[in-house]
């Protein structure tokens, strides 16, 4: 294993074949981001026109996957996020997905800022982001009869499918402590856990702090346009039609802001 370079981040970021929010989310990268950093991007077998764009960035290191049968779903992008953390020789290892867009400047400094003096710190991220309205949130959450039934029943959840975890949507882990456990970004099939959530189980059941931002304050920070991956490429992915349509309307409100209209029009910001 290379030796860490303190003081710097890796952010790495899976593309599979969605050329314009890979190619927004690198921009606001570049534009917003004041740490020291690098970017590793992880191309999941696309063969299309977000390779050929990433190919012809010379700022960041472009590692390409050959996925085979398993082109999609959480078991292709975990390997994505695994074969950047293994190219990573930084102090800390930040995942991103390409649907999350940085927002505001100096987002990684006060990110890494969570981490203070604490060597045993071992990730800083938060829960689910979602573009929804207040109100729409509050509602989903009061009518969640599943979630409901299964606390009046006091059903076990011996898988920790109902436990929270530190989504890979954002979120910053000690690569120093991950290289000490023996960890990785992959899925546990067995139990059905995803990177993000098998991975930070394994840190919190092995003692390690980390810190649980509330979305709210996550999202001054990034924004995430939940599910636009899939809705780039509807025809690989089952998606109902009714998260197609809002979907389809969170990017068009995101994307049509002064701000991210700028950097899309900004083609500086690939050089």
């Amino acid at each position: 294993m290379p030796e860490i370079t303190k003081g710097k981040a890796t952010i790495c970021i899976a593309n599979y074949r969605t050329l314009d929010l890979t190619r927004l989310a690198l921009r606001c990268i570049r534009k917003f981001t004041k740490y020291p950093y690098e970017v590793i991007v992880v191309d999941n077998d696309s063969n299309d026109e977000s390779l050929e764009y990433l190919k012809s960035l010379k700022w960041i290191r472009l590692l390409e996957r050959e996925t085979g049968s398993d082109v999609s779903g959480s078991r292709s992008h975990s390997a994505a996020l695994e074969l950047g953390y293994e190219n990573c020789n930084t102090e800390f290892f930040v995942s991103m997905h390409s649907d999350a867009l940085v927002r505001i400047p100096n987002w990684l400094t006060d990110l890494v800022g969570y981490f203070g003096g604490d060597e045993r710190l071992a990730c800083v991220g938060s829960g689910k982001l979602e573009m929804t309205e207040k109100w729409r949130a509050l509602l989903k959450k009061a009518t969640d009869w599943r979630t409901f039934k299964r606390k009046l029943l006091k059903t076990p959840d011996l898988n920790g499918k109902y436990r929270y975890y530190n989504r890979t949507i954002c979120c910053l882990y000690r690569t120093e402590i991950l290289r000490k456990e023996g960890l990785s970004f992959l899925t546990d099939q067995e139990r059905g856990l995803t990177s993000g959530a098998k991975l930070y189980f394994e840190l919190i059941d092995r003692g390690y702090p980390t810190v649980e931002l509330p979305p709210s304050v996550m999202g001054r920070y990034v924004m995430h346009l939940s599910h636009a991956t899939q809705v780039v490429n509807i025809e690989e992915f089952a998606i109902r039609r009714r998260t197609v349509r809002k979907t389809q309307r969170i990017i068009a409100k995101a994307l049509s802001s002064p701000t991210m209209q700028s950097i899309i029009a900004d083609d500086s910001l690939d050089q």
